[in-house]
């Protein structure tokens, strides 16, 4: 069993984060701090993307109508933030070898969330949201081969973020009328835009996070998620009996067990609802020792940076926890 993070973080030193996450936790990742101005995870999804510009609205991230990400200023201002970042986390980790995980806006929630040069989000374009998970892949693609350019030896993993795709399924998203809801997507359509973006991202492994009731893990492997991540506390049953599918599988569980806010439990405390289910469910626990253990979503929630720290150095201790029931 091993730890990581979810992305996002508190607070708006970069520098402190980084080397904080390479000692926290066992898979690395390089932090979100969306208390920056251009630093939230819908702007780096947009610094990434290929031949499509944008800007920033009142409302949120609106494309433009370009073809040059350069046009745009809100775009520069975001790429050159991740750029940064960049820069730190090569710093820092000069000479690191083993995992480390990168985190973007998957294809669905952008289409949910960026809006058209007219008006209404991308999703109620059938070929707007295409070419958004295209400029999304092409990015992606770009970003790997870069990262590994600047720390050869990790084993790179690309965490999707995914909040909207289960209202996507839906029909939940409203119009920007209010007055009415997109359509639906259907599984075999939300598959293959998720599959796009997930084959960009070869030769890193991809998991797609979703902190959701129900969220759609059958979507998630079909398109090829080798992992996928979840906030334990919210899952219903329907959602267990998929989740335990997907791990006889050898689909990885990031297993969110940390609240982002509220009192701290102790180890056994939070593990303790896993390894109900897991038992319940009849799961091999031999199974439970490929868990990666996060907390229940980002952490940029938290009451300070060290409330932050303080939840992520509880994973290695839930780590135990569950490895004890493992053997039990």
């Amino acid at each position: 069993m091993t730890t990581t993070g979810l992305g996002s973080l508190p607070g708006g030193d970069i520098r402190e984060w980084v080397k904080v996450v390479l000692g926290a936790v066992d898979i690395p990742f390089l932090p979100e701090l969306p208390a920056r101005p251009y630093g939230d995870m819908l702007s780096r999804a947009v610094a990434v993307l290929a031949e499509l510009s944008a800007d920033l609205q009142p409302a949120g991230w609106r494309l433009t109508g370009g073809s040059d990400p350069r046009s745009s200023m809100d775009q520069r201002r975001a790429r050159s933030l991740l750029e940064e970042d960049l820069d730190v986390l090569e710093e820092f980790g000069d000479g690191y070898t083993g995992p480390l995980k990168l985190q973007f806006t998957g294809p669905w929630t952008l289409a949910a969330t960026v809006e058209l040069p007219r008006g209404d989000k991308v999703l109620a374009d059938h070929g707007a949201r295409r070419d958004l998970a295209d400029a999304l892949a092409h990015g992606l693609n770009a970003q790997v081969a870069e990262v590994r350019r600047r720390l050869p030896g990790v084993d790179l993993l690309v965490q999707l973020d995914e909040p909207a795709l289960p209202a996507v399924l839906a029909g939940a998203v409203p119009t920007a009328s209010g007055w009415s809801k997109h359509r639906s997507v259907d599984g075999p359509g939300a598959v293959e835009l998720l599959a796009r973006v997930i084959e960009a991202a070869d030769p890193a492994t991809t998991l797609v996070h979703c902190c959701a009731a129900r969220p759609p893990i059958e979507v998630f492997t079909k398109a090829g998620a080798g992992g996928v991540a979840v906030d334990v506390s919210l899952l219903t049953e329907p959602a267990w009996e998929q989740i335990a599918i997907a791990v006889e599988a050898k689909t990885t569980l990031y297993a969110g067990l940390v609240a982002t806010t509220g009192p701290l439990l102790n180890p056994e405390q939070a593990a303790a609802p896993l390894v109900r289910t897991w038992r319940n469910l009849g799961l091999d626990p031999e199974l439970m020792k490929q868990v990666v253990v996060t907390p229940a979503c980002g952490l940029a929630a938290s009451a300070s940076p060290s409330d932050a720290r303080a939840r992520l150095e509880l994973l290695r201790g839930i780590v135990d926890a569950l490895g004890e029931a493992a053997e039990a």
